[in-house]
């Protein structure tokens, strides 16, 4: 897919995901706390301030002085880097990467930094003007408001899952025990210290430098029990509380760089990461959690490689039916997927949701000796993305 373009191992970094107003990620400017974060990790990473020559950055909730966007954002983590803004609803995060990757392979760049962020806790209010009205402005409400409706169906996202539970004759007694399994996923990975080498605890200060918190949890994380999950109300087929995700706030980085550069920046060279293939799919109307099997099924037929060939796949699963769904169309056996984790558990903050999902999928694919990377998630609008990296062996970890 892009031959030159490199992801070095180890150079990144993700918050942990504080649920929807759960944390002092409410009171600050998200860009700003984005870009002194990414700073702050690349240093923890020994990442040279000067590696880098580019941005892409990645959101979807408004946030104060967006208009100056990549620019304002390099400011903030202490470089005057040019670069710009993507935004594709819950697929950001992978295609932030997959377009650093294209920067890369163009010979535009040779060091470009993927900054992913949100904060669902503080959506503002956009007021917009309406002239097919007798009212002279339309405020439309914060991301809520776009979560309950699709202007293309009328339909709320939620609605997207019944509709695909039933179109599949989903039982609800498999989505229940997928979303234990998922959580026991999480906290295995968690005790284990895995997601300590991703998850970076970071400091929130005022411009005054005064101390507003420290974010070091994935505020919001459910430890279900199976009487917690039979007991909840359902809210659409097959869909109750335990069995979609939250909302939350956090950030999450990483460095796409020519082959060349590798070796300057990872602390293992050794270990090759590439980008693979992509593809993307649209479903039909209101049927968003049977994209990603779809795109999935696409992306191995334009590949030629088969889910036997993948040595980790995770996914971005706002809903224990997308899993139950991508086992009916692929054949693939849900328990064998997201074993570190995934944001049906910790969250979903939107921009850096994938990213966060990639870093752990590539942490896991080093662990295992290298392979194959599949990743996939779904986004507003109905669309299904996946996307194929290959991790090549390194020296075993000491």
């Amino acid at each position: 897919m892009f031959p030159s373009a490199r992801i070095p191992y180890g150079t990144w970094g993700s918050s942990y995901f504080p649920a929807w107003q759960t944390s002092a990620l409410a009171q600050v400017n998200i860009g700003q706390f984005a870009g002194e974060s990414m700073g702050r990790i690349l240093g923890l990473r020994k990442v040279p301030s000067h590696a880098l020559d580019y941005l892409v950055i990645g959101s979807t909730v408004p946030w104060h002085w967006k208009f100056w966007n990549a620019p304002l954002v390099a400011s903030c983590m202490g470089r005057r880097l040019p670069g710009y803004h993507v935004e594709q609803a819950c697929a950001t995060g992978l295609q932030a990467t997959l377009l650093a990757g294209a920067q890369v392979e163009s010979g535009a760049s040779e060091a470009v930094g993927v900054l992913t962020f949100d904060r669902t806790s503080d959506s503002p209010v956009g007021v917009f003007p309406e002239r097919r009205a007798f009212q002279r402005t339309f405020a439309l409400g914060d991301v809520w408001d776009n979560f309950g409706f699709d202007p293309a169906t009328g339909r709320a996202m939620i609605a997207t899952a019944g509709n695909a539970a039933r179109k599949y004759r989903i039982d609800r007694k498999e989505v229940d025990e997928l979303a234990l399994f998922r959580t026991r996923q999480y906290y295995d990975a968690r005790e284990s210290g895995f997601l300590g080498r991703v998850l970076v605890p970071l400091d929130l200060l005022d411009l005054q430098g005064r101390s507003l918190g420290r974010i070091d949890d994935d505020l919001g994380v459910r430890q279900l029990t199976p009487d917690d999950v039979r007991a909840a109300r359902e809210l659409d087929t097959c869909v109750t509380g335990p069995t979609q995700t939250h909302a939350a706030d956090g950030m999450a980085t990483l460095l796409v760089t020519s082959k060349q550069k590798v070796a300057e920046l990872s602390p293992r060279p050794d270990v090759e990461i590439q980008f693979v293939a992509k593809a993307e799919v649209r479903t039909e109307p209101a049927l968003m959690p049977e994209a990603p099997a779809l795109a999935v099924q696409k992306l191995l037929a334009q590949s030629g490689l088969a889910m036997a060939d993948m040595a980790v796949v995770k996914n971005h699963n706002p809903f224990a039916v997308n899993d139950v769904i991508f086992t009916r169309v692929t054949g693939y056996d849900w328990r064998l997927m997201n074993t570190t984790g995934c944001s049906l558990v910790w969250g979903h903050p939107q921009g850096p949701t994938l990213t966060r999902t990639l870093i752990e999928a590539l942490e896991e694919a080093v662990d295992l000796g290298g392979g194959h990377v599949l990743l996939f998630g779904c986004a507003a609008g109905d669309v299904g993305i996946a996307a194929v990296f290959k991790v090549s062996p390194g020296r075993a970890r000491s």
